[in-house]
Order: C-alpha cells, then sequence, then structure tokens
C-alpha cells in the first residue's frame, strides 16, 4: 500500500522530470525561434520559459507544503502547495498566455517566408519527445492513483488534492498540443509563403495556454477556500466513525483538504450510554486519536450531537 511519503516522492520526481525537459526545451526553441523569425516558434519559446519557471513554483510548493505541523500551524502547511501552485497557474497565464496571443497579432501583418523551416521541425520533433517524456510520468503517477480510487484519468486530475501533479499533467498535455499546433503553423507558411498562418499558430498557443492557466487558477482556488473531500471519501470516514466502540450515531461528517492528501475531519456524535462529563472528554479524544491514526487525518474535531439531531448512515456499496 503507498504511503503519503511516497506520493510525495514520486510527485517531486515528476516537477523535477517536468524542470530538465521544459529547461532544455525552452532554450532549444528559443535558439530556432531567433534562427527562423517564426511567430509560433517564438510563442512557444515564451510558453517553454514560462513552464520552466513555474515548476520552480512547483518545487516550492512541495518543500513548503511537507513542513510538519508546529505550534504557529497546528494544521499543518499543506496549502502552501495551492498558493504557490496559483503563483506557478498565474505566471503560465501571464508570461505564456499574454505574450503569445500578443506576438501573434502583432505579426499578421509580417510578410516573407519561414527561414530555415529544417531546422524548426527539427527543435519541434526534439521538443516533443522531451515533453512526451515529461508527460508520460506526470501521466504514469495520475493514471496509478486513479486506478487505486476507482476514477478514469481526467477525472483524477481534476479532483486530486496535489495540485503540482495537476499542474505538471495540464502543462505538459498543453505542450504537446502546442507543439503540433507550431508545426502545422510553420509548415502552412512554408507551403502557402503566407505569414498568417504562422501567427494563428501563435495566437491559437496562447489561448490554449489562457484555458489551461484559468483551469488550474480556479482548482487552487476552491482548494484555498474549502475544498470539501468527495462523498466516497467521506463514507468510509462515517463507516470508520460508526464503528467504533464509543460511537452510538453520528449527526454530521465534514472533511476538508488543508493540503495534498492531508484533511482535517469535523464531526458530531452521540456517544454510547450516559457518562460524567469527565469520561465523556476522554472517549471524545479516544474517538479523535483512533481517527488521526490515518495518515490522511491530520486533525479530527469531535464535538457531542444533541438528540433531535437526525443520525446520518453509511451507504452500503
Amino acid at each position: 500500500m503507498s504511503t503519503d511519503n511516497d506520493h510525495q516522492g514520486e510527485s517531486a520526481l515528476t516537477v523535477i522530470v517536468a524542470f530538465g525537459a521544459n529547461a532544455a526545451v525552452a532554450a532549444a526553441k528559443t535558439a530556432a525561434a531567433v534562427f527562423t523569425g517564426s511567430a509560433s516558434m517564438l510563442a512557444e519559446a515564451a510558453h517553454s520559459w514560462a513552464d520552466t519557471g513555474n515548476q520552480v513554483f512547483l518545487l516550492v510548493a512541495q518543500r513548503k507544503s511537507q513542513r510538519p505541523p508546529d505550534d504557529a500551524r497546528p494544521l499543518g502547511y499543506g496549502r502552501e502547495a495551492y498558493v504557490w501552485s496559483l503563483f506557478a497557474a498565474m505566471g503560465l497565464f501571464v508570461a505564456g498566455a499574454a505574450v503569445s496571443v500578443w506576438h501573434g497579432i502583432t505579426q499578421l501583418s509580417h510578410e516573407g517566408p519561414v527561414e530555415s523551416p529544417g531546422v524548426a521541425y527539427a527543435v519541434l520533433g526534439v521538443a516533443f519527445l522531451l515533453e512526451g517524456v515529461s508527460f508520460a510520468q506526470a501521466f504514469r503517477q495520475t493514471r496509478a492513483e486513479s486506478q487505486r480510487l476507482d476514477r478514469d484519468v481526467l477525472d483524477h486530475a481534476l479532483r486530486t488534492s496535489d495540485p503540482t501533479l495537476r499542474a505538471v499533467l495540464a502543462e505538459d498535455t498543453a505542450a504537446l498540443l502546442g507543439l503540433v499546433i507550431a508545426a502545422l503553423g510553420i509548415f502552412l507558411h512554408q507551403v502557402t509563403g503566407s505569414a498568417v498562418f504562422d501567427a494563428v499558430g501563435s495566437i491559437l498557443v496562447g489561448l490554449l495556454l489562457g484555458v489551461v492557466a484559468i483551469v488550474l487558477i480556479e482548482r487552487n482556488r476552491r482548494f484555498l477556500t474549502g475544498q470539501e473531500s468527495d462523498e466516497r471519501l467521506r463514507q468510509g470516514v462515517l463507516e470508520r466513525l460508526l464503528s467504533l466502540p464509543e460511537v452510538a450515531r453520528v449527526t454530521y461528517v465534514r472533511l476538508e483538504f488543508v493540503g495534498p492528501r492531508q484533511l482535517v475531519l469535523f464531526a458530531r456524535i452521540d456517544l454510547q450510554g450516559e457518562e460524567p462529563e469527565t469520561s465523556v472528554a476522554r472517549a471524545l479524544r479516544r474517538v479523535e486519536e483512533q481517527l488521526e491514526r490515518d495518515s490522511r487525518i491530520i486533525e479530527a474535531l469531535i464535538t457531542l450531537a444533541i438528540p433531535e439531531e437526525p443520525s446520518l448512515t453509511a451507504a452500503r456499496s
């Protein structure tokens, strides 16, 4: 069974692979853009430099979010991951999308044949291979996690509490699509002699990056403002609560993400029997301690339910 440390180590490897691939690709695309004068290639270079910078943000997110809880942050530093991932998504929007669209628009009136298209195709081919390696690593991790949770890959990529995994997979997918668009733009420029196709390719790459950035910004916003867990995880915790000998019934359960694979649990329960105040306090603490043995639950906060509250029942699959 995979542990949280295993997931964190694999996510860190995914980001490092993406950083290395993007840095190499960005340098190659920049040289090719200068050599060929291609608007699509320049848009791709801006995209890759933006991705490279974003990987730095994602590495910071990994490092800061893994700090253990302390007196200043009793729930840990997990939400740091969403803050730094939000910075990365905004960087993708500004440095990648906006620059690509602006450059494409300015090149719409440009005339003349594309210079040394063979160089451009060669660089795009190498970039596709390098980006493919990074994508394969991110996809492999996403697919493995989605299978454990019985989700499809796209659904898990959107719903995972790990923002660095989602960002790398989204950016690598956009990178591969962007390379195809850039190659098509250069090819049509070469065949027709019209630079409009190359410029349109730059604009399309920018729009693609903009869509990806907006999706990533929205997902990080949700987790920063209190994203609740999915229903299946909630049902699992409810079953666990009802199985404890101290618990007679449960009237409220809420699981909220406070970091990648890190949850805080809020619940109201009715204890078995009628115990004095001290015994009740000790029973509640025992329940909390048993729930906190799950490495995903950073803290469990359990309170007493009143008799009038309706009981919750765990769904049977």
